[in-house]
């Protein structure tokens, strides 16, 4: 219900789902006590309604629903710890990927600086081991190296690094990838991560960086861009967001972040929010797209990884 000018109104149906969805989203995100991703529901491809995940039919406009897709294991109910929620599907794989390679250029940092010295005890990686692990440097991008600018968003350069990064990364992953949908997070944090790194690429033509920062923000910039569809609600929500903004790209000035990076994730992410519908295409050709496209994404990331381990071990210089 709405008060106007003294009188009471009561919103539409469609309205008022999109209100309570964006609402739950924003408790979600920003309501650390109670992190809980509930996906007992899914969007109706006509009214967009929230409806219950196993109806054959909205209940509201009478639309036939294709029968819900598996998610793995679970509704993200389950806690680490009793604390951190686990995210699913397309999240958990990206998590596990990241928290493989810091582990792997932990142990390339004290084999090549042979033993443990102050920073690697403290879970510092050397420039050496990322450099070798594919970090985004300018002149051996432009020596060919493109693969460089993916390799670059898994690899971390400090405990603290990584675990700000996973951090933000449970909490955003999922939220994207039940508004949006697993097919397309795929996408939107490849495109977001490489955008990044690109526009730090121009910026800072001598730097060299990693992490995960440019594709998280493009995370949040993706929620930004799908605010503006929801009226007021959307505003309140883009404001929290914004927030968050802010926090990273302090975080970068005090700690030698690339913000660049940041800003070339957050840019893109606005872009595809705003753009790109939420939920799951509503036409077998539209659904069949983002198949494509997220199968294509995922070729590009393993593909680079191979051509990481194949130059390994060659001098990257």
């Amino acid at each position: 219900m709405l008060s106007v000018n003294g009188r009471r109104m009561q919103l539409p149906p469609k309205v008022w789902f999109q209100l309570e969805r964006l609402k739950k989203a924003l408790r979600s995100t920003f309501d650390f006590s109670k992190k809980d991703y509930d996906t007992s529901y899914r969007m109706c491809p006509s009214c967009r309604a929230l409806v219950e995940r196993g109806a054959s039919r909205c209940p509201l406009c009478g639309e036939k629903m294709r029968s819900p897709r598996a998610r793995s294991g679970a509704t993200g109910s389950g806690k680490l710890l009793g604390v951190i929620p686990i995210p699913s599907t397309a999240t958990s794989v990206i998590v596990a990927v990241n928290i493989a390679l810091y582990a792997i250029s932990w142990y390339m940092t004290v084999s090549l600086t042979s033993g443990f010295n102050a920073p690697s005890a403290m879970g510092g990686i050397s420039i050496e081991a990322l450099m070798h692990l594919g970090a985004k440097s300018p002149d051996i991008l432009l020596a060919g190296q493109w693969w460089r600018l993916v390799t670059a968003i898994f690899l971390h350069a400090s405990l603290m690094h990584i675990g700000f990064n996973l951090w933000c990364l449970f909490d955003l992953g999922p939220e994207v990838e039940s508004l949006f949908s697993t097919t397309k997070f795929i996408v939107f944090f490849l495109v977001s991560g490489v955008a990044g790194f690109m526009l730090s690429l121009w910026w800072s033509p001598f730097g060299v960086s990693v992490g995960a920062s440019g594709a998280i923000l493009g995370l949040i910039g993706v929620l930004i861009g799908a605010s503006f569809h929801h009226g007021h609600l959307g505003k309140e929500y883009r404001n929290q967001l914004l927030r968050w903004v802010l926090y990273i790209l302090i975080f970068g000035l005090f700690f030698h972040g690339d913000n660049a990076a940041h800003l070339g994730g957050l840019i893109t992410g606005v872009l595809l929010g705003y753009l790109v519908p939420e939920g799951e295409a509503e036409s077998q050709a539209g659904q069949s797209l983002w198949n494509t496209l997220a199968a294509l994404s995922t070729i590009v990331i393993a593909g680079s990884f191979a051509l990481m381990a194949l130059q390994i071990g060659h001098p990257y210089r």
